[in-house]
């Protein structure tokens, strides 16, 4: 299944690894490589990134942090391909990704000489970032009959899909909730009434998309190219400016202020 039917997809920003992510999928899909196998290579993919980072070595550290946004599509992909969806895939990829930027950052940090309390506040500042955009995202899907593997409110375990154990669904959805609690409940304080929205327009989702890991791991990669690794930190902290910005986007155009007056394909 498409994570959005045709007619409500958007130009996302964050997902442009998904046509060689595809190519991935289709070239395992009658192998017994599974999607769990796919995301144990992003994350050695992202440790790897990690080691040329401590090197010096930046352009082969920002190669590597765009082929990790692409296994990170493709683990989703194969899984539709052979029509395998799963709980355990789902919150495993999410714990891979936040301890992998967690990482990315501090040693940028190290790399940098930089302050580590401001990384702190990056790392938040990034998981903010990416939670409002899911956010938006899952509401989405689940009002036009996209992927539902995802859910708006994780508040608990859910029943385990064929071929997986609801023992391990709990132990992962459990470790889920630490990584990602706080921020899901920090954006749906900000913004609870988004689920009642009617009308989530294609350039605002565009938008919100550069909220996304692949665009910000783009971002952080294009940084490095450019020799910028000590602005990264500075960065992701002024560009959560947005988050609000976004939010009062979303609450006019669904009270009908912005949306009258702006045109689209929809």
């Amino acid at each position: 299944m498409s994570k959005l039917p045709t007619e409500h997809k958007f130009l996302d920003l964050s997902d442009y690894g998904r046509p060689p992510a595809r190519w991935i999928a289709n070239a395992f899909k009658e192998t017994a490589v599974t999607p769990i196998h796919i995301t144990m290579m992003f994350i050695v993919a992202g440790i790897i990134a990690i080691f040329f980072m401590l090197n010096q070595q930046l352009w082969a550290a920002a190669v590597l942090l765009v082929i990790k946004s692409v296994l990170d599509a493709a683990d989703g992909e194969l899984a539709r391909v052979k029509q395998t969806p799963s709980y355990t895939g789902r919150y495993f990829d999410s714990v891979a990704d936040i301890i992998l930027n967690f990482f990315f950052l501090f040693t940028i940090c190290y790399i940098t000489d930089g302050s580590w309390l401001l990384t702190f506040c990056a790392f938040f500042a990034v998981q903010l970032q990416g939670t409002l955009y899911n956010y938006y995202y899952v509401i989405l899907r689940n009002k036009f009959n996209g992927d539902k593997t995802s859910r708006i409110f994780e508040d608990k375990a859910p029943t385990a899909m064929p071929g997986e154990k609801q023992r391990i669904v709990n132990q992962w959805f459990w470790m889920y909730n630490i990584c990602y609690s706080v921020f899901d409940k920090a954006i749906y304080q900000m913004d609870k009434d988004a689920e009642d929205g009617d009308h989530f327009p294609k350039w605002f989702m565009t938008a919100v998309s550069s909220f996304g890991l692949g665009f910000q791991l783009l971002i952080i990669s294009v940084m490095l190219c450019l020799g910028w690794a000590e602005f990264i930190i500075p960065f992701f902290i002024g560009y959560s400016v947005l988050i609000v910005v976004f939010i009062l986007l979303r609450k006019g155009i669904n009270s009908g202020r912005i949306g009258n007056y702006v045109k689209e394909g929809t």
